[in-house]
This record gives structure tokens, C-alpha cells and sequence, in this order.
């Protein structure tokens, strides 16, 4: 695992202190999502509820997508609407 920079959109950082982005250790996407709610626990329902994550500008849907400490990994709020 290596060690990853999640960046956290403004709702979810008074949840994690104040903090704008959390380094967590990490190989895919998944192992992110769930380290952040290892070391920040108030996150986890609202991560559960849905969740965006971009890496390098693109958008996946998969838990199992790789990361490597060179990657932008963003979270945003999962769009909804029609």
C-alpha cells in the first residue's frame, strides 16, 4: 500500500477537523474510502449514502480502481436529479 492524498469537498470537512485533504494508506479506491472512515468515523454514513470519486480529472465507479500516491483523488457529492 502506499501512502494517498484524498481531497475532501467543503461539507465533509467538519468532519474531519477542518482538514481539506487526508493522507491515508491505500492501493484502490476502496482501501481509501475506508481508511478515511477509519480515522474520521462521521464520515462514513454520508460516504454510504453516495459518493463521487474523481482521480486525475476522471470519474470511476469502481472500489477497485487503483491509486498510487502520484494520483489526484477527489471526492465530491454524488449528482442527482433527472
Amino acid at each position: 500500500m502506499a501512502q494517498v492524498t484524498v481531497h475532501l469537498w467543503s461539507g465533509l470537512r467538519r468532519l474531519t477537523d477542518g482538514a481539506e485533504s487526508v493522507e491515508v494508506e491505500a492501493s484502490t479506491v476502496g482501501e481509501a474510502l475506508d481508511a478515511l472512515c477509519g480515522l474520521h468515523p462521521g464520515v462514513k454514513p454520508v460516504l454510504d449514502a453516495g459518493v463521487s470519486v474523481v482521480i486525475d480529472g476522471e470519474m470511476t465507479t469502481s472500489r477497485h480502481q487503483p491509486v498510487q500516491p502520484v494520483n489526484e483523488l477527489f471526492l465530491m457529492q454524488r449528482l442527482k436529479g433527472g
